[in-house]
């Protein structure tokens, strides 16, 4: 059961940054990138890939601070506060420092920054509820 809370996790998050980098977020992404949408289409497959294989590994990270807690405690709410909470302290810190010495802008760095929040949050939830059956 534990490869496949981890493959959900790693899918909800997924989900969610299609939904973020497409209809919520897009465009003002895409201009923040300076990439043309020929740019922006171009090596899909690799890029999904590889960012699906980091959120494995991100979700695997997230289940073991999950399972460090009693079964009683597995609940939605609080493996999201775990997600969010590494994503506050590791992954948030981590996309600053980058976007400080690339020169990013603000706008980019919310549109990005909030994402990894998020996805962390729902990661953690995912895998927590799972738990629960």
């Amino acid at each position: 059961m534990a490869f496949l809370e981890i493959f959900l996790a790693a899918l909800a998050a997924f989900l969610l940054g299609f939904g973020w980098y497409t209809a919520l977020f897009g465009k003002a992404w895409q201009a923040e990138t300076g990439l043309t949408d020929e740019q922006a289409n171009s090596n899909m497959g690799m890029i999904h890939g590889l960012a699906f294989l980091m959120m494995l590994i991100l979700a695997c990270a997230i289940n073991f601070i999950v399972n460090l807690h009693s079964p009683e405690e597995q609940t939605f709410v609080h493996g999201a506060f775990h997600g969010g909470l590494s994503a506050l302290w590791y992954a948030v810190p981590a996309v600053t420092i980058h976007y400080a010495y690339q020169r990013k802008s603000l706008k980019l760095w919310l549109i990005d920054a909030s994402y990894v929040a998020l996805f962390m949050t729902l990661m953690g939830g995912v895998l927590a509820a799972l738990k629960l059956g």
